[in-house]
């Protein structure tokens, strides 16, 4: 009886255990396994988003082959040789790409626009298509169309050519002009993202060591100098290496420009100032600037539509104490047999991208 007792009471505190441990059991997450009425095990799903919901993600694809596409990233590596073929999403679809391909008007570059999408088609690239490749939505207000710059898409492309480590250049010896006032940039761009690329100073030979500073470098680019001074200038080079021979880029000549930014700054001689009927005279206008800004010069004088002239107009850069570089542009005027009507007032006005500025000078008789 009393063995009976005790099993009854064991058999009790088992099931009042088990009750207790089945109601600290976790609640499932949503997502886990559940079991239907039915027995059989089934999972919830979440519904998926659509790729048009996702804010910022690229229009611009490439077409692989068997119809396969991918979204290019901000950088992508190629093949060089075998063809390229981006698409971009839209009824109007505006397109940019490295102006190597403009600039030698390269009929290995197409583009088709259909309802659906645009296509750019480039065939046979090389190392020297590397570059940014980008399309934008065009939108139209009646007549009037323009890019939309929030739906702007870009990759660079990088066609790796173990034989072209930097990206060709028709240009084998290069000037760079450096200003205190804003970055200079070296650009010896490469082909492969992973190259481990140095720039060198040609004399004396020295490396320039890169920092996060004052010298950076950027594939894309090449290297920036932040606050280029007189100690950057001089011939330079880059040298790129990645498993084989190491290689060098195009060779920069850089010059530290003296002329600030603005309109031109103009002097106007004539020699010689007083003259006689019958005297030659040379009328000179002469502007100062930077290196790489043209100018353009118009004459007034007494004798014009009236009396033949003839007007010499050329440019060259000089280098002007502490090794400051000067583009001097000039134009001469030359007046053969002077005669009464040419005698007055000369005007001189001198015009690049940032104004203008008009000179006179008067020739008298003596």
């Amino acid at each position: 009886m009393k063995l009976w007792f005790v099993l009854c009471l064991a058999l009790l505190w088992v099931e009042v255990q088990n009750g207790a441990c089945q109601q600290v059991k976790r609640k499932k997450d949503v997502g886990e396994n559940r079991i239907r009425p039915g027995g059989k095990r089934v999972k919830i799903r979440h519904p998926k988003l659509k790729d048009g919901g996702v804010k910022g993600q690229s229009l611009l694809t490439q077409v692989l082959d068997k119809g396969r596409f991918v979204r290019l990233g901000p950088s992508t590596t190629l093949t060089p040789g075998k063809n390229m073929e981006l698409r971009c999403k839209g009824n109007a679809i505006g397109w940019s790409y490295p102006t190597y391909l403009d600039t030698f008007n390269d009929s290995r570059l197409s583009i088709r626009q259909s309802d659906k999408f645009s296509q750019l088609i480039l065939t046979s690239p090389s190392a020297a298509d590397t570059g940014p490749y980008s399309c934008w939505v065009i939108v139209c207000d009646g007549t009037e169309c323009e890019k939309d710059h929030d739906r702007t898409y870009v990759s660079y492309i990088y066609f790796t050519d173990k034989d072209n480590l930097f990206v060709p250049s028709a240009i084998h010896f290069e000037i760079i002009y450096l200003r205190p006032d804003r970055p200079a940039v070296v650009p010896c761009r490469v082909t492969d993202p992973q190259a481990k690329v140095s720039l060198h100073r040609e004399v004396p030979p020295e490396e320039i060591t890169a920092n996060s500073t004052l010298v950076t470098y950027d594939p894309t680019k090449g290297f920036v100098l932040q606050n280029p001074s007189l100690e950057h200038q001089g011939v330079f080079y880059c040298k790129a290496v990645t498993r084989g021979t190491p290689q060098i880029s195009t060779k920069y000549q850089l010059l530290y420009v003296e002329v600030p930014s603005g309109p031109p700054f103009v002097s106007l001689d004539a020699s010689p100032e007083s003259v006689r009927g019958g005297d030659n005279v040379n009328v000179t206008c002469t502007v100062l600037g930077e290196p790489e800004v043209g100018v353009s010069f118009i004459w007034s004088y007494p004798g014009q539509d009236r009396r033949p002239v003839h007007i010499h107009t050329s440019w060259r850069l000089v280098n002007r104490g502490m090794g400051h570089t000067t583009r001097v542009s000039q134009s001469v005027m030359t007046i053969e047999d002077m005669e009464t009507i040419d005698f007055g007032n000369y005007v001189c006005k001198a015009k690049n991208q940032h104004g203008e500025t008009m000179v006179m000078t008067d020739i008298i008789s003596k």
